[in-house]
Order: C-alpha cells, then structure tokens, then sequence
C-alpha cells in the first residue's frame, strides 16, 4: 500500500463519519481513528509487521504488553482498611487524564458503580490517548491520581470495592 492510498482511506474514513478503522495487510497493520469535531481531527497508527516465515505464523497473534487493558490486582495490605479493595493499575507509563477532554465531564466519581469494560480514564503516551478500561465490577473508592499527573507502570490508579 502507498502513501497515496493511505491518504485516501484517511479521507474516505473521516468522510464516513466512522470512529475508527483498523486494515490488516500482509505486512502492514493499519488503525485509522477519528475524533469528535471539538478534537483535531483524525490520528492514524501505521505499524510495519515484520515478516515472518509461513512455518512461525502462531506467535503473530501474541499482544503487545502497550496494548493490554488494564491488570487488576489486590492492593497491598499497607492498610487493613484498603486490604479488602481491588486496586487497579496503570498499564503504561504515560499522562493520567480523569476526562476525554477538557470541556467534558470525568469518566468516573468516588462513589459510581462500574462495570467490566468502563472506561475509567485516558493516559497520554506518545502523544496517544489510551483509554483504560476496567477488568473489574464494583464501586470507586478511591481516586489515587491527580488530573494531569504523571504516571508510571503499574502505579495504583483506583481503588475498587467489588462487593
């Protein structure tokens, strides 16, 4: 596929008013994204696959461990009070944002109730907005981030009481 051909799927995807694309070639794996008016537009992903022998074509399938949601684990019983919650934790080392945008409303609140596959929040890496999703069912506890911070691999973001 040729540079002028991907231009030409980037426009016809943002003319169809899609919100995302993914194509996979032979080599290439492409993932077309498209935002709301109020963002800047459309963000394309290219990836080059490497080529791989028809006899190694199993392990193609494997994920990459940027592209895993977001691993759930028992918090530390630091505290007797927080032993009993579920912590969740960033995959990625990256911007903690509690909104999809500015002039949006957060994600979640102390005190809702979600469910698998919620988006919690997003985290900026590499100028990418990756939305956290949650493996878990339960209720926030908890907010251990600030809006806009920093954060680390597998730093607790959240706090979740699953009963």
């Amino acid at each position: 596929m040729d540079l002028k051909e991907i231009q030409n799927l980037i426009r016809f995807v943002a003319k169809s008013g899609a919100s995302e694309v993914k194509l996979e070639m032979d080599d290439v794996k492409i993932t077309i994204k498209t935002g709301a008016d109020d963002e800047k537009g459309a963000t394309t992903i290219l990836q080059q696959m490497p080529a791989i022998a028809p006899a190694q074509s199993a392990p193609v399938a494997a994920p990459t461990p940027a592209a895993e949601p977001v691993a759930p684990a028992q918090s530390a019983p630091a505290e007797s009070d927080d032993s009993k919650y579920i912590t969740i934790k960033s995959p990625i080392i990256g911007t903690f944002y509690r909104k999809p945008s500015p002039d949006k409303p957060t994600f979640v609140e102390v005190g809702n109730s979600i469910s698998e596959g919620d988006v919690l929040c997003v985290i900026e890496a590499m100028k990418l907005f990756n939305e956290i999703e949650s493996e878990v069912s339960g209720k926030i506890v908890k907010v251990l981030v600030d809006d806009s911070s920093p954060v680390e691999f597998d730093q607790p973001l959240f706090l979740v009481d699953p009963s």
